[in-house]
């Protein structure tokens, strides 16, 4: 490997992700819905889920390919969609 190729090896990326939501009560089911990935993270990877008033803020943490950084926050984006279409579906039939 020469140098150039080492200079572009990525060694650490981070995200900061934070969504706000109109009240804490959806903030909340949005965050205890993603926060099993909290554990499910490979080696290199650690993604940190938590609520805050109206927010939900998403860390994460990779130490792997720039692939699996971009993988992650899909799958959160996705998730979190997911959770947030469940719950404008509730509120709907409620």
């Amino acid at each position: 490997m020469n140098l150039l190729e080492n200079s572009l090896l990525v060694k650490r990326l981070e995200a900061e992700i934070v969504i706000q939501y109109d009240d804490a009560e959806s903030a909340k089911a949005v965050a205890e819905a993603v926060s099993p990935d909290n554990f499910k993270a490979p080696p290199g990877l650690l993604i940190k889920t938590l609520c805050r008033e109206n927010e939900v803020l998403t860390f994460i943490n990779c130490r792997r390919e720039l692939p699996t950084f971009i993988s992650t926050i899909d799958d959160l984006l996705f998730s979190i969609l997911i959770v947030e279409k469940t719950l404008k579906t509730l509120k709907e039939t409620e």
